[in-house]
């Protein structure tokens, strides 16, 4: 069986992103990162839908980018809340037009997490790596953008031993081009048990390794997008409390 590891935060996404490993056959290795999240309940997320959606491996590993902050999820920023529309939806263009990045953007992260990523791929001699991004009900990342993981790819397959040697490394990016109505009627499709995903930036209670489960804020770029998602998709998002 062929093997890939796949980005998994425990979000609704991540999750789609793994299921859709599964479907298409992979035997796959899910990482996830303690990066110094105030959203680190995700991970007690993460570590359920691995189970859930039977990923061989969940590794996660500690990469505390509370040393630099610059963002609101790594430093002591509030997280913009009841935020609308454009405001929520801004593109980058690839002109690098002058265009509001938000203050939940963490510097490189994503960057940072496909080279470990790719480092874990060759370990276990897996030559495809799946990331959850997306392009269109996204919250304006850079790092989210086709442009970007083209380029993540160009240089895994010239920097590693498994690239140069062996067959090409592929950055799969099921989710790219999908709506978040999208995302939930697929994930639906798939069998994710969206019940156990966290989807916020801004959680309430629950941290990894305590008991509880935490609340989604509701008023963040991610639960607002979440909310959007189910309910153009005509579905009751489980997650969220009743």
């Amino acid at each position: 069986m062929r093997r890939a590891v796949v980005l998994l935060s425990g979000g609704m996404d991540s999750a789609v992103s793994l299921a859709e490993a599964h479907a298409a056959g992979f035997e796959s290795h899910a990482l996830s990162f303690d990066y110094g999240q105030r959203h680190r309940a995700e991970l007690d997320a993460a570590a359920l839908v691995a189970r859930s959606l039977g990923a061989a491996q969940h590794v996660t590993v500690n990469l505390d980018l509370r040393a630099f902050g610059g963002s609101a999820l790594t430093a002591n920023i509030d997280v913009p809340k009841d935020r609308i529309g454009d405001r929520i939806g801004d593109r980058i263009g690839t002109d690098r037009t002058a265009q509001e990045i938000p203050i939940t953007y963490v510097p490189a992260r994503n960057t940072m997490f496909l080279a470990v990523a790719l480092g874990y791929a060759e370990t276990v001699n897996a030559h495809d790596i799946f990331i959850g991004v997306n392009a269109i009900d996204y919250s304006g990342y850079p790092d989210c953008r086709p442009e970007f993981i083209a380029a993540f790819e160009r240089m895994a397959n010239l920097g590693t031993k498994m690239g140069v040697e062996d067959r090409d490394i592929r950055i799969h990016t099921p989710l790219a081009l999908m709506s978040k109505r999208d995302i939930v009627l697929r994930g639906a499709q798939l069998g994710v048990d969206f019940a156990i995903t966290l989807t916020c930036y801004d959680p309430l209670g629950g941290q990894p390794g305590r008991a509880g489960r935490a609340t989604p804020c509701g008023h963040c770029d991610a639960c607002i997008l979440r909310a959007q998602g189910f309910r153009e998709a005509g579905i009751a998002d489980p997650a969220q409390p009743q």
